[in-house]
């Protein structure tokens, strides 16, 4: 699998998973963004993080985003997944000297303490929205679910993304099963291979969506950013500008006058 969310559900036991795939929209945004190694790994890792939680959407134009602030030097990560399956997001720093081409980080230096924050909203009005010190502990405490997210990432030292997955299974409701039992182990292969290991052999397919990069600036965004200006604003800036956009790292050379 490649690009892709699967829904998975076992009707026995009564325990989903659904198993998301991302190397292509963190490759995009890692390469935007210009980040080093560091920087792409928990970029690859927060976006299957909120492709995971994008399942769960369930309006046409709703957007899920998960906002990471950290007390490490990457200082936090902001991602969304919209309800068609699209992601963008960004670290706050994206070249760490000293973590980059290190190997795998460790998440005590780069992270410190962290705090999350899930907010589920549609144009003009937010949906919900809760703050906790982790993915398990977003589904347990705010959501009330009994659920675990294993997340996988793996990047060259050129900051090429290698391996970016991510799998949440859950035991419903009236199942009698320890959601902890049911355990991934790697997350490389197949889904189906997936699943084995995880001793769900028998899982059915409920829904599967692609995912894909893409971010809503464009040109006539960032000439709408600087007409909002004041007149005394306008005329402290040069004649062109380049504007980036903070979410997917693009850069747009606007005239100013």
């Amino acid at each position: 699998m490649k690009d892709v969310r699967e829904q998975w559900y076992e009707p026995e036991k009564k325990i989903a998973v659904t198993i998301a795939d991302v190397v292509g929209p963190a490759s995009a945004l890692a390469r935007g963004h210009l980040a080093g190694p560091t920087s792409a790994y928990y970029l690859a890792k927060a976006l299957a993080a909120v492709a995971l939680l994008g399942a769960e959407t369930s309006e046409a134009d709703e957007t899920v985003i998960l906002q990471m602030k950290c007390t490490g030097p990457l200082g936090g990560v902001n991602v969304e997944c919209t309800s068609a399956g699209t992601l963008r997001g960004y670290t706050e720093k994206k070249l760490l000297d000293d973590f980059d081409g290190l190997g795998t980080p460790d998440d005590k230096a780069v992270l410190g303490k962290r705090q999350i924050q899930v907010v589920r909203s549609v144009p003009g009005r937010i949906l919900s929205q809760a703050v906790a010190n982790s993915l398990d502990g977003y589904l347990a405490g705010s959501l009330q679910r009994r659920a675990l997210v294993y997340l996988e990432a793996a990047v060259s030292e050129a900051a090429e993304i290698i391996t970016a997955r991510g799998v949440l299974v859950e035991a419903l409701p009236d199942s009698a099963e320890m959601v902890s039992a049911y355990v991934p182990g790697r997350l490389s292969g197949s889904s189906r291979s997936i699943l084995a290991r995880m001793g769900l052999p028998r899982a059915e397919l409920r829904q599967r969506t692609p995912l894909a990069f893409a971010c809503r600036c464009s040109p006539e965004r960032a000439r709408a950013m600087l007409a909002a200006l004041s007149e005394a604003e306008k005329k402290s800036l040069p004649p062109s500008l380049d504007v980036t956009c903070h979410m997917c790292g693009r850069i747009y050379s606007v005239k100013t006058n």
